[in-house]
């Protein structure tokens, strides 16, 4: 299974906005082209899209150009079990990309690689492209690509 974790592009700080109501900025918006782009060139029609509630994250996703789905359990401040189990890790028989946040993104790219969940940073815009297989019985994750979308 494929599991693509992209974080939301660069977005405006606070100013009186609520969490989840803050908006990308042009640049947030420029890095979220180029990533989307780029990721559309890769990734299969079948990805399944599950993008956090949050208007950064709802932005970021739009730049895909493909349908995708809002899932609560991915909101800010979401624990890895919680993203992994959106994505049903890993019996999912379709790629999933997930739209989301740091810490959160960062403590699953850990979790799958490393075994222990431990404050990776995921730079804004960027996607970590992990792969399982499941070898007789033995499930290795293989970090397939990193990307950020200032590098594109």
């Amino acid at each position: 299974m494929d599991l693509i974790l992209w974080r939301h592009a660069e977005a405006v700080e606070r100013e009186g906005l609520a969490d989840l109501e803050r908006m990308l900025t042009s640049k947030g918006e420029r890095q979220a082209a180029r990533m989307a782009d780029w990721l559309n060139q890769r990734i299969a029609h079948s990805t399944r899209v599950l993008v956090s509630p949050a208007l950064r994250c709802q932005q970021t996703a739009k730049a895909l150009g493909r349908k995708f789905r809002t899932v609560e359990a991915i909101a800010p401040d979401a624990g890895p079990a919680a993203v992994l189990a959106a994505a049903r890790w890993p019996e999912s028989s379709e790629p999933v990309l997930v739209v989301g946040h740091q810490p959160t993104l960062g403590l699953v790219a850990s979790l799958l690689l490393a075994g222990t969940a431990q404050p990776w940073s995921v730079k804004k815009g960027a996607v970590w492209w992990l792969r399982g297989r499941d070898r007789e019985g033995n499930a290795p994750v293989a970090l397939h690509a990193v990307m950020g979308p200032d590098g594109l």
